[in-house]
This record gives structure tokens, C-alpha cells and sequence, in this order.
């Protein structure tokens, strides 16, 4: 197919050309003498895009789900009790590792459209005089439905009943994309990866962890050689790594954080803001709605698109592939067919964000939707238009 093609899914997400040539260098030697000179500056500062001073960074060369295991490893032993809540494709297979694991798993099954449900969650906690709660597991962006979570507001459940449970975060299509907290909102770990916000190729699984849950390494029970902290944390600290680095991934690693930094982190924030509103008022121009049940569960980094009855979601994604090199994404699990997502994070801005609905628009009504060409994609200038880009001071 001529023409390039257009990526638009909730992640892997458009590598910027600068980050590509950051990382297209020769191999290098990863015991080199200078080598800490690189990597100590790259743990502090990344460090900062979860806004934590007190916490640990550990990169693995993984995936997000590589991130869950070690966290889970790392802190807690078979039978621990820990509290969940599914409510997506991914927040699910956050419970099926931990129940793999052999963790006591309470897991709250929610609608899909749903975030994390605090108020069962203050009511659970409040209810465990005994504390037999381990650790609260919640997913800060469930990229299924495009819903994003109240995570200071499962803290304030912890702290409400002065509970001592470690507070778990996938943070994987939120870190770099939607403000997080986690010195301020107490999370104690906090899972990510170098493919969705922070504009790498899939390869990095980033966890940062509290004192807290550092501490719990030493009663932690469960398996564990490729995740281990105690090994990262010995190598760490002297600049290094206990097995080969993906030097080509933290170079390009470095590059992201820079441009994120240039930016400046508030305004990158603003400007998902920004991006996914102008998706939304595309949706409601063409008659449609988000997955996600009210306002306050919008996601800033995917929009996931629920399609009249009848219609078939995922049919829109293989004709915008088929036809038009358009890469939206597909729905899954229970509403698998039901919706088609359109994923709006990380190198993002105004023209690029009118690509998806452009193509959306033209694969819906190919397929015999009712819809007016271009009803969208105006609805998403407009507001464009209307709204300066915010600048936030640093």
C-alpha cells in the first residue's frame, strides 16, 4: 500500500525521529567506566516523572506485564490476602497474574466502562479490623475502555482507617501521559513501560518502588532471579546492571525524558488533555458516546468508541487498516466488537490528532454507518481552534 501508515492505538505509540536517532548508534559496552556517568542521572530524573523523591526506579528489559511480576515478587509471598478490582482487559490480567502467584485474591468484578471502585474499596478496608489485607492493587488507566481512576482516592480509603496495606498502581498507559502522584497520593508501587507515554519501542518495564515497599523484599518469599530487586539494587548503585542491558532502549530512554522535560511535565499533561477532549467532542459530533459510563472516568490517552447496536467495532478497525493504513485498535474481552479505540498519547499534537477521526469517519461510512462525513473532524477543529495551547509555568 503506498503512503505510510498512520498509528493511532493506545501503544506501542509513534517513536519521535529524535528518539529513533538517540537509539540507532553502535553497540557499546556495558561495563564501561563512564557508564554510571549515564545511568545515575537517568534513575533520578526518571524519578521525577513519577514525582516521587523518596522512591526507587528499577528498569527491567520487559514489558509492562514483566513490571506486575516483579512488583508482585518483590513484596508479597502465596496466600497473602490483596484486594482488586477488574473492570477491563487489562485490569483483569492484573488479577490472573496475582492469583497465579497464589495470592488470596478479592476481586471486585465491575462494569466495563467503570473505574476502580473506592467506595467498596473504603468500605472492604474499613471492614479488615485485622488487617489480613496485604496490598490494594489499582489500575490507574484501563486502556480496554478508556477509563482512568481515582488513585488519591484509594489512599484516602487507606488512610481513612488508618490501614497498613502496600497500595499497587498500573501505571503502564498512564506515566508520562496523565498526571501521577506518588509520593503525594502514598503509592508504594508503581508499574510502567517505555511503549505508551514515554514514545519508546515496547522493551522497558519500569517499576518504581517506596521505602515501604523496599522494605518488604527481606519477608518476601516468592520466587524470583530475573526480577529480583536485591540484585538490580546492588548493581544499581554503582551505575551498573546484573545482566545485559538494553543500552540502545536507555539511550533512547534518556531522549524521551529530555523532550519531556523541555516541554515541561504540567504541559504535557495539558496537551493530553487537550488531544483526547477534541477526540471526545469528534464522538458526540458523530452521534456516538465513550465506553467509559461518566465523565470523570475519561481518559486522557485512548478514547474507546462504542458503536451503534448492531454495528461491529472491530470491522472499523480492518477496513481503516485494510483501506486507509490506519492503525486504530480492536475491543476486547466483553466488549469485543462493541467499540473500536483510538489511542491519543505520547508525540501528539493538533494535526496528528485529526488524523484517527479523519480515517474513522471515512471507514464508518464505507461500512454504512449514519454519519456525515466530516462532522467529526469539525467538531475537533473547532474546539482545536477555540483553545490556545496551555503553557503552565514550571
Amino acid at each position: 500500500m503506498s503512503g505510510r501508515n498512520f498509528l493511532f492505538i493506545p501503544g506501542p505509540t509513534t517513536v519521535p525521529r529524535r528518539i529513533q536517532n538517540a537509539m540507532n548508534i553502535e553497540q557499546e559496552d556495558m561495563r564501561a567506566l563512564d557508564l554510571p556517568e549515564f545511568t545515575k542521572p537517568l534513575y533520578e530524573d526518571m524519578k521525577k516523572i513519577f514525582k516521587t523523591k523518596t522512591g526507587r526506579v528499577f528498569i527491567f528489559p520487559a514489558s509492562g506485564t514483566g513490571g506486575w511480576e516483579s512488583a508482585v515478587a518483590n513484596t508479597l509471598n502465596v496466600g497473602d490476602k490483596v484486594l482488586m478490582s477488574g473492570f477491563g482487559h487489562f485490569s483483569n490480567l492484573w488479577i490472573d497474574l496475582c492469583q497465579r502467584w497464589g495470592l488470596d485474591v478479592q476481586a471486585l468484578a465491575e462494569a466495563w466502562g467503570d473505574g476502580v471502585p473506592v467506595e467498596k474499596y473504603a468500605d472492604i478496608l474499613a471492614a479488615d479490623k485485622q488487617h489480613e489485607i496485604k496490598a490494594v492493587f489499582a489500575t490507574h488507566n484501563e486502556t480496554a475502555t478508556g477509563v482512568a481512576s481515582d488513585i488519591a482516592g484509594v489512599r484516602k480509603a487507606l488512610d481513612a482507617c488508618n490501614h497498613p496495606a502496600l497500595l499497587f498502581v498500573d501505571g503502564v498507559s498512564s506515566i508520562g501521559s496523565i498526571d501521577f502522584r506518588m509520593d503525594e497520593w502514598g503509592v508504594d508501587i508503581c508499574v510502567s513501560g517505555s511503549q505508551k507515554g514515554l514514545m519508546l519501542p515496547t522493551g522497558l518495564g519500569i517499576v518504581c518502588a517506596s521505602e515501604k515497599a523496599l522494605a518488604c523484599r527481606a519477608g518476601s518469599k516468592l520466587p524470583k532471579t530475573f526480577f529480583d530487586w536485591n540484585d538490580q539494587i546492588k548493581t544499581n548503585d554503582l551505575g551498573y546492571f546484573p545482566y545485559t542491558p538494553p543500552m540502545n532502549l536507555l539511550r533512547g530512554l534518556r531522549a524521551s525524558l529530555d523532550m519531556i522535560f523541555e516541554e515541561g511535565l504540567e504541559n504535557v499533561f495539558a496537551r493530553h488533555k487537550r488531544m483526547a477532549t477534541a477526540v471526545r467532542a469528534a464522538v458526540s459530533a458523530w452521534g456516538m458516546q465513550p465506553i467509559a459510563t461518566a465523565e470523570k472516568w475519561y481518559s486522557d490517552t485512548v478514547t474507546a468508541v462504542k458503536v451503534p447496536a448492531g454495528c461491529d467495532g472491530n470491522a472499523v478497525v480492518r477496513h481503516a487498516y485494510s483501506y486507509y493504513n490506519l492503525a486504530l485498535s480492536i475491543s476486547l474481552g466483553k466488549i469485543a466488537g462493541q467499540a473500536f479505540r483510538i489511542g491519543h498519547l505520547g508525540d501528539m499534537n493538533e494535526l496528528m490528532v485529526l488524523t484517527p477521526i479523519n480515517g474513522a469517519e471515512m471507514s464508518m461510512k464505507d461500512l454504512g454507518y449514519p454519519i456525515t462525513l466530516g462532522s467529526g473532524v469539525a467538531a475537533a477543529q473547532a474546539y482545536l481552534c477555540a483553545t490556545a495551547k496551555p503553557r503552565i509555568a514550571q
